[in-house]
């Protein structure tokens, strides 16, 4: 139920109402446990905000198989959608759904300005875990009813970390933190708090052809609200 709602749900992202915060999910057997969204919470000191997603498995353990090129490459993600207009962080306003990604591929590298396996080189990164922003849009073609927004670099504007492929892709070179059960990235984000979010993992895949619609969500393993509904709420972290 959870995976056929996603599609339908996300053109209602925007405008969806903040409820209570965090967002506990049930366990789901029929899920593999390194997705299965058990809890999602989110937090901010008031210049930066923390998004953790806990997982009945181990986070990060299940990465794509690679494929040895771009076209038709594979894509794993633990991801955030929130009610922000994209324009906060840099794409153009009201263009879709802003939704923060830790993502891994092994067949391709979108962080160009970052070296974070620390091996000297920035262009061999993509197997690793890593962050994104994303803006999210319906497009009845992708497995999932949804994909990264495709874009022209140069006409439609991107954020100055953006590595400048056709689709709405930020690599702002935040690192993850994966362990044991949690997936967890901060950000700076100004005006966090009572922002509404969700928690979804997802694969999603690279058009085969190499063209648009290039990045599809190709499948849902877990909505944490069950619905998209965006229930959670950034909240301010307690004082030290």
């Amino acid at each position: 139920m959870k995976h056929s709602l996603f599609a339908c749900a996300a053109l209602a992202a925007l405008t969806a109402s903040a409820g209570a915060h965090p967002v506990n999910s049930p366990q789901d057997t029929s899920v593999d446990p390194a997705f299965d969204i058990t809890r999602v919470t989110a937090t901010t000191d008031g210049r930066l905000v923390t998004f953790m997603m806990e997982v009945a498995g181990v986070a990060g353990s299940v990465t794509p198989e690679p494929t040895g090129q771009l076209a038709g490459a594979n894509v794993e993600a633990y991801v955030w959608p929130t009610n922000l207009d994209p324009a906060a962080v840099g794409f153009d306003a009201g263009s879709g759904t802003l939704a923060l990604a830790i993502t891994a591929h092994p067949d391709f590298d979108d962080t160009p300005l970052f070296d974070e396996n620390g091996d000297g080189d920035p262009a061999n990164d993509g197997a690793g875990w890593h962050s994104h922003w994303v803006v999210l849009t319906a497009d009845e073609a992708c497995g999932a009813g949804l994909k990264v927004r495709d874009v022209s670099p140069g006409q439609d504007l991107l954020p100055a970390t953006a590595p400048y492929l056709p689709i709405a892709l930020d690599s702002p070179g935040m690192s993850p933190v994966i362990d044991g059960h949690l997936a967890q990235i901060t950000v700076p984000l100004a005006d966090g708090e009572s922002v509404s979010f969700d928690g979804v993992t997802a694969s999603l895949h690279v058009n085969d052809a190499g063209t648009a619609p290039l990045l599809c969500v190709s499948g849902v393993h877990d909505i944490a609200s069950g619905d998209l509904s965006l229930p959670g709420v950034i909240m301010a972290s307690e004082p030290h």
